[in-house]
């Protein structure tokens, strides 16, 4: 679609502030209004609008695709999506080791022990830990823990909580960042560890720098949406 507007204003909404083109209301992809929960988060998403240069990309538009998931996939039914995402604890990444070298084994050690470690003493969630990439199950009461934390977040919440588990492949990850438990480089190099063994070994080929850089720019905006709720 391309540009028909001058002028990007917020207005005072009920729950919010709706984004404003030429006076009119800006809507989601499913027509309702683009409704954010606070004028901080309403500014940086006038923003975006106001930088559309010719057309729009919505790519360079990540706060805004995050509040329209929001709005049309997770306030519906915040329980159902909170409850999908939740499932990434039954395999969080923290959890799968690797078996050798001892050099890998100590990294993996160091950096995300102190996260599951702050799994278990902020929910109560003993998480298992294995060797290798066969499934292991985990208790009961530590995914129901889990679960809970996340269902407890608010729709605004959970779409930018959805990105970074994604991302990341941990559950125990995302709600250290978003509880402030860790910093958000300190939970990307924790994410990416394994990675960033292979390629200190043997290289990076171009098609996976690319992806890697895509999911970074994910990563990034996904923190940025919470940071500014």
């Amino acid at each position: 679609m391309r540009r028909f507007w001058k002028e990007v204003a917020l207005v005072a909404a009920d729950g919010g502030h709706d984004v404003h083109l030429d006076g009119k209301p800006v809507r989601t992809p499913g027509r309702a209004p683009l409704t954010l929960p606070n004028p901080v988060l309403a500014e940086a998403v006038a923003e975006e609008w106001r930088g559309v240069a010719e057309t729009i990309d919505p790519r360079a538009m990540p706060l805004t695709g995050l509040a329209n998931a929001a709005i049309d996939r997770i306030a519906p039914d915040p329980a159902a999506f909170a409850a999908g995402l939740a499932k990434y604890g039954e395999s969080d990444l923290l959890c799968y080791r690797a078996d050798h070298p001892l050099e890998l084994q100590l990294r993996q050690a160091a950096s995300w022990d102190p996260l599951l470690g702050w799994a278990r003493e902020r929910y109560g969630a003993a998480l298992t830990m294995t060797t290798g990439i066969v499934h292991v199950a985990q208790p009961p009461e530590a995914v129901t823990a889990l679960a809970e934390a996340v269902a407890a977040r608010s729709p605004f919440e959970l779409a930018g909580l959805s990105p970074i588990v994604t991302v990341t492949g941990s559950l125990v990850a995302a709600l250290a960042l978003i509880e402030r438990a860790a910093d958000p480089e300190d939970i990307w190099s924790a994410a990416n560890l394994d990675e960033d063994w292979q390629v200190e070994h043997w290289g990076e080929d171009e098609l996976a720098r690319k992806a890697r850089d895509a999911r970074r720019a994910d990563y990034a905006a996904a923190v940025r949406f919470l940071h500014l709720l």
